[in-house]
């Protein structure tokens, strides 16, 4: 299996691929046009990514099979021209959890005691005690979570630490869980925007979250509150929150926006950076910790490994979660050649589309079951001559 690492990637990582008897070429800084060549060039079965787009142009370019996202974010790769054509994008969700959180509760200590003003004012040679020393602190303040997956999830031990209350709203959070966190569980993100002080986004970027953030949920936040972004920046309105900065005094934290450079280097022209000190930013480093990567390189390996053993990538994002089947149909059957070879056949005849298709073989190889979706029901003329079958045991159809 030839492997194209067009991303900067952990040496522990790059051994491991090598160590599947992989062959593994790494080139970080592939990007555009010079990655679609080299994949037309290369022809590589996977391609790992970090920070790098892929675009149409790149997985039309070669025989890829798989796209490893080295993170878990996965909205710089196109799945819609992946899944046109057959190509497997996984990523490696939950790894730099514990990174991204970390980050997020220096941002919330940073902002509440002005910690970068008071570097650049040493720096200067100012001495400012009187200014700095006005905080409000975090202690018995409450922290408002907009989601509580993996990097949410450890939000909350970290805010009780800091004797803080926290209420969240979450696509999946139940009253269940979260008694077991120990949280206060909202029914809509303005909810948590109006009861919290300190408001932290932890959602994945999806069409149901982009602009998550807008002008009514910032004017449901209290004045003078938080708001730290280590998620997407597409997340959040941007020119509404410039707003909210304006006009109700809010403070953010920001590590993701809508507008980013690629690469790790380049010109950036986010405004909403620079509206300090009522803004700290960061360079979209929330998963860039020696733990959080050689955890992804970890995890990306035992993608690869998987998908070399098995064929089934653990980890894709971009397989259908309901297909058009109607009906599955269920086949008892002898193990014998050319027995699923005559039902694929009698339901093309039938002009039937298949959607899914498993065979499950029972100890001794003498017999198995093969369940067939299908997106139309086919009608008896179809079934018949396979009900007269010897090799067929039995035949079923499920309405589904």
């Amino acid at each position: 299996m030839r492997i194209l690492v067009a991303d900067k990637f952990e040496q522990s990582g790059l051994k491991g691929l090598a160590a599947l008897g992989c062959e593994v070429v790494s080139e970080p800084g592939l990007k555009d046009q010079a990655l679609a060549d080299r994949v037309a060039e290369l022809k590589p079965d996977v391609l790992i990514v970090r920070g790098t787009k892929v675009g149409e142009p790149v997985l039309a370019a070669g025989p890829l099979k798989l796209v490893v996202r080295a993170g878990a974010g996965y909205n710089t790769i196109d799945l819609k021209a992946a899944s046109f054509r057959g190509i497997y994008v996984s990523n490696c969700p939950g790894k730099n959890a514990i990174a991204v959180a970390e980050l997020a509760f220096g941002l919330i200590l940073a902002l509440d005691r002005r910690i970068a003003d008071n570097v650049i004012s040493l720096r200067a040679g100012e001495w400012n005690k009187a200014e700095y020393s006005k905080a409000r602190g975090v202690y018995g303040r409450t922290l408002g979570l907009l989601g509580v997956g993996s990097i949410g999830g450890h939000m909350v031990p970290r805010a009780k630490a800091f004797g803080m209350h926290v209420v969240a709203w979450s696509r999946g959070l139940t009253a269940q869980k979260a008694e077991e966190l120990g949280i206060e569980r909202n029914d809509s993100p303005l909810e948590v925007a109006a009861a919290a002080d300190i408001v932290s986004v932890h959602l994945a970027l999806a069409p149901e979250t982009r602009g998550l953030c807008n002008a009514a949920f910032f004017a449901a936040m209290k004045p003078g509150s938080y708001f730290i972004n280590t998620a997407r920046g597409e997340v959040m309105d941007e020119a509404a929150l410039q707003a909210a900065i304006r006009e109700k005094g809010l403070r953010a934290g920001l590590d993701v926006y809508a507008q980013e450079p690629a690469g790790g280097a380049g010109a950036f022209a986010g405004n909403i950076a620079a509206q300090l000190p009522a803004v700290y930013g960061t360079h979209h480093i929330g998963a860039s910790t020696d733990e959080a990567q050689e955890a992804i390189a970890a995890e990306t390996v035992r993608v690869v490994r998987v998908f070399q053993e098995t064929g089934k990538p653990p980890n894709v994002v971009n397989l259908a979660r309901k297909t058009p089947a109607t009906c599955s149909l269920v086949v008892r059957h002898l193990d014998r050649p050319g027995v699923l070879a005559s039902v694929l056949d009698a339901i093309r005849g039938a002009n039937i589309n298949v959607q899914e298709m498993e065979n499950v073989v029972f100890e001794g190889a003498e017999a198995a079951v093969a369940r067939v979706n299908l997106e139309t029901i086919p009608d008896e003329a179809t079934l018949a001559p396979l009900r007269a079958a010897p090799e067929i045991l039995e035949l079923s159809l499920i309405r589904l």
